[in-house]
């Protein structure tokens, strides 16, 4: 292999740990040192493809906690390994990052920030440009299946099509699963296998697919098993053709999928989880009195969203869609508001791999130097983001674990 198709590092995985990195480590250095050659391969065929559908395509680009310690109380498994590494490039540094390249943000309810112009896309682009403008090399659609030493000391990396390409250093920003877990156990690494985390609930129920599309605030969703509740959780819903996903479910989605695992899970969900039911019943009999000869299909959305109340009106043990509200009996009627705070469906699973956000698992936090992201038992491989076995939440904590690992590793690897 000739010199010139050495790279100083190449960074396998075009995700946001991976171009934060890959931009870093092939940035200029005011000491006159030659800018680093740095390779990023990317399996998709466009970089930061998950990126670009994140926040529901609105991009939570962090957590707007700028105190270092009160933001890693949300890694409780991981936080006294991330000090280090939050030392050097923190919530402010990634609001200054991303400013500084014309993408203000904005901070929205629980501290989540987002670009300024609502487009996940933006974000994507800014990172295309920060590593093109440091001229480093990108191969789309390229897949990795080998990376191993040679005499040397450096890394041959093999891909599918049969190429092959030599670095000094390789920084992994895969993710975990797949071949990335087949490369780090062959280089050594103790992988914990991985689980989808923060990921879309499925379920069978007809109703709910009928909802898709539906999104609904404040909502307390309960989780059952055995006759039991066992997690509740409160916050947004969104219905989808295969179930439901939204914050509330992808906050949920690691301990649902823990407790399926066990046997049958259903959900419940409270559409007005600040209201008791007698209360709520009152609210009921005055509209109804307001109402008393009109259809309760054209009554009930003056209380909920349209769509939901035809089809809670519309299930099976309820059917009062086309009843005046003067032919509802007081049974009937407690029936309904019952099922309005207790709307039920059966939980089937979890969209997996391909719908998660993040997947939990990935290589033992004890086997990596966070002092620059470096493997303690392959020299000169960085590990970022998603490799690393790290639990976290949703609401902008996964994207800043990625813009950190990134820069730290990036930094190190330039240097």
């Amino acid at each position: 292999m000739q010199n010139n198709r050495i790279f100083d590092l190449i960074v396998i995985g075009g995700g946001p740990s991976g171009m934060m990195c890959a931009g870093r480590a092939a940035s200029a250095q005011s000491s006159g040192v030659p800018r680093r050659r740095v390779l990023l391969i990317e399996k998709n065929k466009e970089l930061g493809k998950k990126l670009s559908l994140t926040g529901g395509g609105r991009c939570n680009i962090t957590n707007a906690e700028f105190d270092n310690r009160a933001f890693l109380a949300n890694f409780p498994e991981a936080k006294e390994f991330l000090f280090s590494p939050f030392s050097k490039f923190s919530v402010q540094d990634t609001f200054d990052f991303f400013e500084k390249r014309g993408l203000p943000l904005v901070i929205e309810a629980r501290k989540r920030a987002f670009p300024k112009t609502q487009k996940a896309s933006d974000v994507t682009e800014v990172m295309a440009k920060y590593i093109k403008e440091r001229n480093v090399e990108i191969k789309l659609g390229t897949k990795v299946t080998a990376l191993k030493k040679d005499g040397d000391g450096n890394f041959v990396i093999e891909t599918k099509a049969g190429e092959s390409f030599v670095g000094r250093k390789v920084a992994l920003a895969s993710g975990i699963g797949g071949e990335g877990t087949a490369i780090l156990e062959a280089l050594g690494h103790t992988v914990k296998e991985p689980n989808p985390n923060l990921v879309p609930l499925t379920t069978g129920a007809k109703w709910v697919h009928e909802l898709s599309g539906i999104s609904l605030s404040f909502m307390t969703i309960r989780f059952r098993q055995n006759n039991k509740n066992v997690l509740k959780k409160t916050g947004k819903i969104l219905f989808t053709h295969f179930g439901v996903s939204g914050p509330l479910i992808l906050n949920s989605s690691f301990e649902v999928k823990k407790l399926l695992d066990k046997g049958a899970v259903t959900a419940s969900i409270d559409m007005f989880p600040d209201t008791e039911e007698n209360e709520l019943d009152k609210r009921v009999v005055k509209l109804f009195d307001k109402n008393k000869n009109k259809i309760l299909k054209n009554i009930l959305p003056e209380m909920m969203d349209k769509a939901v109340a035809e089809q809670i009106l519309s299930l099976p043990d309820i059917a009062l869609a086309e009843r005046p509200a003067n032919a509802v009996t007081k049974d009937e009627r407690k029936a309904l508001v019952k099922k309005m705070k207790d709307l039920t469906f059966t939980v089937t699973g979890t969209l997996g791999f391909e719908k998660a956000l993040i997947a939990d698992g990935g290589v033992a936090l004890t086997e990596v130097n966070f002092m620059n992201m470096s493997s303690k038992i392959v020299p000169n491989l960085y590990l970022l983001g998603d490799v690393l076995d790290i639990n976290r939440p949703s609401g902008g904590f996964s994207l800043q674990l990625c813009w950190t690992t990134g820069w730290v590793a990036g930094d190190d690897a330039r240097k």
